[in-house]
């Protein structure tokens, strides 16, 4: 947990945070810290549904309201997502002082999400950016519950005790252990240090979020026998929609966590073709004979300095006819080679799947790091050992 910052430029990582993207539908209310804060429409239906709820307890407490009765209600949803947005700010906060970019804070229907934009370096960031949540709504139910002594009864007491029990139940909740909840992140972090592998943690609190969440789905059955109070049909939806929630998620950091497992198996150098370079202007036919003749699975183009200029692409190659292919120069059928067609012999993992992802192609050519031609990349065979490892 000691470890040195990895990061030496953390703070210019920052700056150079991607632009904020904002889903369509959504309206943005502030920003915090730099990060834009977003509601999104699903907000208004749970801000309904609040308002109506406590339309009673309202009632009971502030006699004679009438359809204010409602507008104090759903006012009561604003505050209880102030308390909301507190929380995903402190994440926010936290993750841009360990040097994380940060893009929206966003507001819907469960409550929030904090974008930050890339994967945590190290065990201990992942558990403060993580924890900080939790711990500040934990610290507005104290607050309120302690400012609970001072207010009288009626509209005001009412919310104080309000913010007091869903802060401390979003609190608590939020250190359950199992994604996406912040406290699967706590497990992730925990495994993590335990094993020095990030993936095994997303894993592990992965499956712990799929059996939280078919506890949350049995909870409406299971309730009147805990409790002794009986399910009504809001108990049953909103268990439906939180256990659908839990569980989408919990099987996406599942899955991300084996793709990840994976990834170390990806390594340029291995996977490369035996390549042979020819001049641009060779007919075809006669690169192809001396590819065969070298046993080399791909063919580059040089220039008459020697330098490579362009790849042969193996499916123009095999939709040429071979009777056109004497009539032809081998650099009819290649693509030439633009910025991020060459990739270093060395790559591999992740590093490997982010350049293939950023310049999609079906080949790329490897350099050692003098400028030799190594190889060449194809991305069919990419896939292939990908998939040989699942």
């Amino acid at each position: 947990m000691a470890d040195p910052d990895p990061r030496p430029d953390r703070d210019k990582a920052v700056d150079e945070a991607p632009p904020t993207y904002r889903a369509p539908g959504t309206i943005k209310v502030g920003s915090i810290a730099g990060s834009d804060v977003l509601v999104t429409p699903s907000w208004f239906l749970i801000a309904a549904l609040i308002a109506w709820l406590m339309a009673p307890r309202i009632e009971a407490a502030e006699p004679g309201l009438g359809w204010l009765t409602y507008v104090a209600g759903f006012a009561f949803a604003i505050v209880l997502y102030g308390a909301v947005l507190l929380h995903e700010a402190a994440h926010a906060v936290v993750a841009k002082r360990l040097g994380y970019p940060v893009g929206v804070i966003m507001l819907h229907f469960l409550g929030g999400a904090t974008a930050v934009e890339s994967e945590a370096k190290r065990p201990r960031d992942e558990f403060w950016i993580a924890v900080v949540g939790p711990l500040v709504s934990l610290a507005v139910g104290a607050a309120a519950f302690g400012v609970s002594f001072l207010t009288p009864d009626g509209l005001i007491g009412l919310l104080v005790m309000g913010l007091c029990i869903t802060n401390l139940f979003v609190g608590v909740l939020n250190l359950v252990p199992g994604l996406p909840l912040d406290g699967g992140r706590l497990l992730k972090a925990g495994v993590w240090g335990v094993t020095g592998n990030p993936n095994r943690g997303s894993i592990v609190a992965g499956w712990a979020g799929r059996v939280l969440a078919i506890i949350v789905l049995l909870w409406p059955f299971t309730q009147g026998q805990i409790l002794g109070v009986q399910p009504d049909l809001t108990d049953y939806v909103l268990a439906v929609i939180i256990g659908v929630f839990l569980w989408s998620g919990a099987s996406a950091a599942i899955m991300s966590g084996k793709v990840r497992l994976r990834l170390p198996l990806l390594v340029a150098r291995d996977l490369a073709r035996r390549t042979l370079a020819v001049p641009a202007d060779l007919p075809l036919a006669e690169a192809v004979r001396r590819a065969q003749e070298a046993e080399a699975g791909s063919i580059v183009t040089v220039s008459s300095a020697g330098e490579p200029i362009g790849l042969v692409h193996e499916g123009a190659l095999l939709a040429t006819p071979e009777e056109r292919r004497p009539w032809m120069a081998t650099s009819t059928v290649t693509r030439r080679l633009e910025e991020g067609l060459t990739l270093p012999a060395d790559i591999d993992g992740e590093a490997l799947i982010q350049a293939i992802s950023k310049t999609p192609a079906p080949e790329y050519l490897l350099v050692e790091q003098d400028g030799s031609i190594y190889g060449v990349l194809v991305t069919s065979d990419v896939d292939a050992a990908f998939s040989a490892g699942a």
